[in-house]
């Protein structure tokens, strides 16, 4: 991508704009190898559906078309695993783990990430934090039958969260 281009930001929780300097799902940092796009998620089933409702406008529309949404309240239903494995965000925000540019967490990241946005130190901290994510790998393979989908549903759907397909696990 030759030129930056602006994003503008207007929803409930942040406004103001950033730039992409890359190209959408592309250049990712070499130890960053995420196993699901953002649009994948969405279409699976992730954060109830509510996750970003009100955010629809700052992404690619096709990253929407089929996704399971609830614009009022989180439906757990929508969930693939159906099942909830979200922490509150005053949790995130408590622990720290919220950084001012993204408020809403590590998948608002991750979408603006994947879209082309690049923060240097906050992409370096979340690719860690996804890094970590791993070990429900090792207590997935180390407690269940190879893809027994029924088997530790929670960790499941929270590695969907982390955009790990813990359907082939």
């Amino acid at each position: 991508m030759n030129m930056k281009k602006k994003i503008v930001i207007e929803d409930k929780m942040q406004r103001g704009y950033y730039y992409l300097t890359k190209e959408t799902g592309k250049d990712f940092d070499e130890e960053f190898k995420p196993e699901l796009t953002p649009k994948e998620m969405l279409e699976l089933g992730v954060f109830g559906g509510k996750y970003m409702t009100d955010c629809i406008n700052e992404f690619p529309e096709e990253w929407f078309e089929n996704a399971k949404l609830s614009f009022f309240k989180k439906d757990i239903s929508l969930n693939y695993f159906g099942v909830d494995a979200s922490l509150p965000l005053e949790t995130w925000r408590a622990k720290g783990w919220i950084n001012h540019a993204d408020p809403r967490g590590w998948f608002q990241w991750y979408c603006r990430y994947y879209y082309g946005r690049r923060i240097p130190l906050e992409d370096s901290r979340q690719i860690k934090r996804w890094k970590a994510m791993r070990r429900h790998i090792g207590a997935i393979r180390k407690n269940c039958t190879p893809l027994d989908l029924n088997c530790r549903k929670k960790q499941r759907q929270a590695l969907l969260h982390w955009a790990y397909d813990s359907r082939k696990i």
